[in-house]
């Protein structure tokens, strides 16, 4: 068994992060998150409750792929809540694909930072454990390493995500003054409209 843990401040606030979270996919910084399906959702005591199903790509290197065999499209069940009241975002993923040979339980928190609210600290755990295959330790290394890349392309994709939530937000806003400066105008009259007396 391998644990991987990671901790990375982004500098915007836990809301703006935690709506760039649900858009993270598709981005161009880890395309291999092929689709995410909404399995289910409700809200308990404020508290919104997710389930979804993730499907992805997995590459193996050749070595690997003798021992667990060529499947591309993974797929991992992923267990979130969010609780807006104490800005607390938490997601919870556990492998599908090859859960026989391996498991793959990772943990993201999304909590605001207890020194600047004007920022959120994300916290990252994985565990992974590999079991009756050859060369065990060095797949849970391999796999490991490969959580750690894909977690900092995760951070770049949140940060793509962040900044096209921005554009939205300034584009809406524009056009909102626009529209308002139109409806308090009072409407201009070319004088050669005018009719004559």
């Amino acid at each position: 068994m391998k644990i991987w843990t990671s901790e990375h401040i982004f500098c915007h606030p836990w809301e703006t992060v935690a709506q760039a979270s649900w858009r993270k996919y598709p981005n161009p910084h880890n395309p291999n998150v092929v689709a995410i399906d909404v399995l289910e959702r409700d809200v308990k005591n404020g508290i919104l409750h997710s389930r979804r199903l993730l499907s992805s790509k997995w590459v193996f290197p050749g070595w690997a792929r003798k021992i667990l065999g060529s499947e591309r499209i993974c797929y991992a069940k992923e267990n979130s809540t969010v609780d807006p009241t104490n800005r607390i975002m938490t997601l919870f993923t556990q492998n599908l694909t090859f859960c026989h040979l391996m498991s793959i339980d990772e943990r993201l928190s999304y909590t605001a930072h207890p020194e600047d609210p004007s920022k959120t600290l994300l916290t990252q755990e994985a565990v992974v454990t590999v079991r009756g295959v050859p060369l065990s330790s060095y797949l849970e290394g391999f796999l490991t390493n490969t959580i750690s890349v894909n977690a900092s392309k995760g951070r770049q994709a949140m940060e793509w995500v962040i900044g096209k939530l921005n554009v939205e937000v300034h584009d809406l806003t524009t056009t909102a003054a626009k529209n308002l400066q139109s409806l308090t105008s009072p409407p201009t009259v070319q004088a050669s409209s005018l009719p004559e007396c």
